[in-house]
This record gives structure tokens, C-alpha cells and sequence, in this order.
């Protein structure tokens, strides 16, 4: 029996050639009534045009969606690929890990390049937060009189894990007393989560990931037409929505989820619509086209974790990442821990020793949104923007996963001259 629970990979020739992402906008904002798939399309056809590669050239389409926003969600990643223009003969695969899902279709389409099914991989994660269903499962044959109707929103059903019958902020509250961490201590990341995504953005460093959503419609030869429509008088949408100038004070002020608890919904991830692509390369692809990669995908590992305690999952995630990879969290120049909630972060920071310099370094997903399945391919963009703005090597990115896991991904600038940050 072998006594390792952790699902680890190492990969040396896979490569992250350019990615795309729409803004993130607020939860019942002007991305509110817009399909992930059409949200999914659009970014999908960025990424491909921005990685300089033919639609026709892609082999397989990896996509992500956590809720069923729409009637035709079964069909969303055979959509993307359609309407991206990937050949029709090219199947397309969903894929699912909750929060980690983003990260996962990395891994996977590592995965099928070195297993030789394809040598280009479109990866796309897409989530309309809005758009998750009022839902009843239990009314197929009828309502009996004098029952209970059981519509429930299924965006607010979903926190809880009936295994432990806890909620997400509970678990991030399990957190915050088994690593001694206070209401102060998490409203003060929380408001340097949103100081520095706000300072990224007025410098503009998110722009190079972002592709503006306007009014469109997206032709398919021989088949119906999709399209996005954005609300009467707004022309387009070009950048995040939720970052604003949040202080600490102002935090202090909210009321917390749990009487005497640490989270509240200013210092959690907020809610948003969005949709984030990526296309991922063999390196006989990237050489036989000549083609200048962002970063090199180096491994991806994933494990599980009580599911009282999820929030912790990228903490043995990242050791384990960085056993499969032979390296020290000493070399990682940049980490990316997703901010589920403050305390969960600052937990994760706490048991690996994390310096907060090097840590979500332009924000996360308290002031930027958590868009769930989308976030992990956008955490990896902006993470490989930064090593190549910064001239540094390694980065990981991560995220806890509902349920009790957790999911590293390590990427590796080869292009950069490295320094110490």
C-alpha cells in the first residue's frame, strides 16, 4: 500500500503560451444575464488569438463551470470550442473541482500532451455567479398537498458540506482559532487585499489579461448564432468592478457571519461573473512554431484535507508540489493563495511561513471576486504576468477546494533573469 495520499505531477515540456480573461464584475451587475458560455467564447477566442496559434490547430478543449446557469450548460465546453473555432472533430471535456477547477484543467491538459492526445490544449474556466438556479430536486413527480416546497438558492445551499455539516466560513473560522488569528488581523488583510488590487489596477497591470465584453454575436457556420448582450446603455466593460477603497476601519464595521466570528462578507471573497482562457502547448509545438511562451508549466499536485479544515488545503498542496518538483519554498519567488476568506489565507500563510511581500502580490479574490471555476486560470495569468514583469523564475498558485482538498500549480519563467525578491 503506498503510505503517499498526495496526487502529484511533474512536466518539463509543457508550456502556458497566453491567456485572456473578461473582467471580473460584481454578482447581479452588467455581465448578470450573459451565459458562461458566451462569456467562456469570448475569452477563449482572445487566448487563441493572443497565443498566436490557428483555432484549427487545437486538439482538445478543457472547460469549467460549477453552477448550471443556463439550459444548455451541459453543452458549455463543446460550445466554447465550436464557437472559438476549434474543428468540429475535436472533442471537448467538462471538468470539475469547485474552487480548484481553474487549476485542474492545467493539470489535465498537462496531462493529455504528454500522453500524446493532443499537442495543443484550449483551457477555459467560466462562471456566472448571478446566474446560479433557484432549485427544487425533490418536485419531479408533483406536490403533495401540505408539503413543503423545497426551492432553494442553490449559490447559498452550495457553502454547506452536509458531511460536516459545516459551512465555508465555518471552516475558515475553525481556522481562525486552531491558528490564533483575530477579527483585526483579518480586516487588515482584507484591506491590503484591496489597497494593493486597486494599485495594480491603476497601474495597469492587469490589462494585458483582460479582453473588454461589449454587445456581440458569435457566428457558427451552419448553425444558430450566440451572443452576448450587455444592458441597455452600457456600451462595454473593461475592467474589474469590485476593487475599491476599502480601509481597515471600514471593515471593522461590518457585522460578522457567526456572533464573535472573524469573517464577514468584506473580508471573503466576493461575488462575480467571469469567464478566463488559456492555451497550453507541447514543446515540440512551441519550437516548431517559433512561438515566445509566457511561462513554463512545471507541475501541479493535489491532496485532501478534513473538510472541517478545508481552507488549509494548499498548504500540504504546495509542500507536496514543491516534494515532486525538487524545490524549497525558498525558491518560489511569488505565491498565489486564493482568498476564499481571510482567515483561511492567513492560516495557509501562517503553517507554510509565507512572507506576505510575496504573497497575492496584486490582490485576490477579496477585492478582485471569485468567479469559482474561472479563478484558478486567472490567478495562473496573473501569476505569470508577474514573474515576467518582476524577471523572477518560480511561482505557485493555489487554492482550498470544498469537500477538503487542496491544489498547487507551479509555473516557471525560463525567459527571466532571476532575482531575489
Amino acid at each position: 500500500m503506498n503510505p503517499r495520499r498526495d496526487f502529484a505531477a511533474r512536466f518539463d515540456d509543457t508550456w502556458l503560451l497566453a491567456g485572456a480573461r473578461t473582467p471580473w464584475v460584481d454578482y447581479c451587475g452588467a455581465l448578470g444575464g450573459v451565459s458562461p458560455t458566451d462569456l467562456g467564447i469570448l475569452a477563449a477566442r482572445a487566448a487563441i488569438a493572443r497565443a498566436g496559434v490557428d483555432p484549427t490547430a487545437i486538439d482538445s478543449v478543457l472547460a469549467g463551470s460549477m453552477a448550471q446557469a443556463d439550459f444548455d450548460a451541459y453543452m458549455l465546453p463543446r460550445h466554447i470550442g465550436l464557437y472559438s473555432g476549434v474543428p468540429i472533430a475535436v472533442p471537448a471535456l467538462m471538468v470539475q473541482r469547485i474552487c480548484g477547477t481553474g487549476f485542474e484543467l492545467f493539470r489535465q491538459a498537462a496531462d493529455q500532451i504528454a500522453l500524446g492526445y493532443a499537442r495543443l490544449a484550449l483551457v477555459v474556466g467560466a462562471e456566472s455567479m448571478t446566474r446560479n438556479p433557484i432549485a427544487a430536486y425533490t418536485h419531479r413527480s408533483g406536490f403533495k398537498l401540505g408539503a413543503a416546497v423545497e426551492f432553494k438558492d442553490f449559490l447559498w445551499e452550495a457553502l454547506d458540506d452536509p458531511a460536516a455539516r459545516v459551512s465555508m466560513i465555518r471552516t475558515a473560522e475553525n481556522l481562525a482559532l486552531r491558528y490564533g488569528i483575530s477579527r483585526e488581523e483579518v480586516d487588515a488583510y482584507a484591506a491590503c487585499s484591496f489597497e494593493r488590487a486597486l494599485q495594480a489596477q491603476s497601474q495597469g497591470l492587469f490589462d494585458a489579461e483582460i479582453v473588454p465584453v461589449a454587445t456581440e454575436v458569435f457566428e457558427l457556420a451552419g448553425y444558430e448564432s450566440r451572443a452576448i448582450a450587455l444592458p441597455r446603455r452600457v456600451e462595454n466593460v473593461a475592467a474589474d468592478t469590485h476593487p475599491r477603497a476599502t480601509p481597515a476601519d471600514v471593515l471593522a464595521r461590518l457585522g460578522p457571519v457567526y456572533p464573535g466570528g472573524v469573517q464577514t462578507a468584506g473580508n471573503s471573497a466576493a461575488l462575480v461573473d467571469g469567464a478566463a482562457a488559456a492555451v497550453v502547448a507541447s514543446g515540440d509545438v512551441v519550437r516548431a512554431q517559433g512561438l515566445e511562451p509566457l511561462v513554463r508549466l512545471r507541475g501541479v499536485a493535489v491532496v485532501g484535507v478534513a473538510p472541517e479544515v478545508m481552507g488549509i488545503g494548499p498548504a500540504p498542496a504546495i509542500r507536496a508540489l514543491l516534494a515532486r518538483c525538487d524545490l524549497r519554498l525558498a525558491d518560489i519567488d511569488l505565491f498565489e493563495v486564493n482568498e476564499a476568506q481571510g482567515a483561511q489565507t492567513l492560516a495557509v500563510q501562517r503553517e507554510l511561513g509565507l512572507d506576505l511581500q510575496r504573497l497575492n502580490v496584486n490582490g485576490g479574490s477579496i477585492a478582485l471576486g471569485h468567479p469559482l471555476a474561472a479563478t484558478g486560470v486567472r490567478l495562473t495569468l496573473t501569476l505569470a504576468h508577474e514573474l515576467r514583469r518582476r524577471g523572477a523564475r518560480f511561482g505557485v498558485g493555489s487554492a482550498c477546494i470544498g469537500g477538503g482538498q487542496g491544489i498547487a500549480l507551479l509555473l516557471e519563467n525560463t525567459g527571466a533573469s532571476v532575482r531575489a525578491l
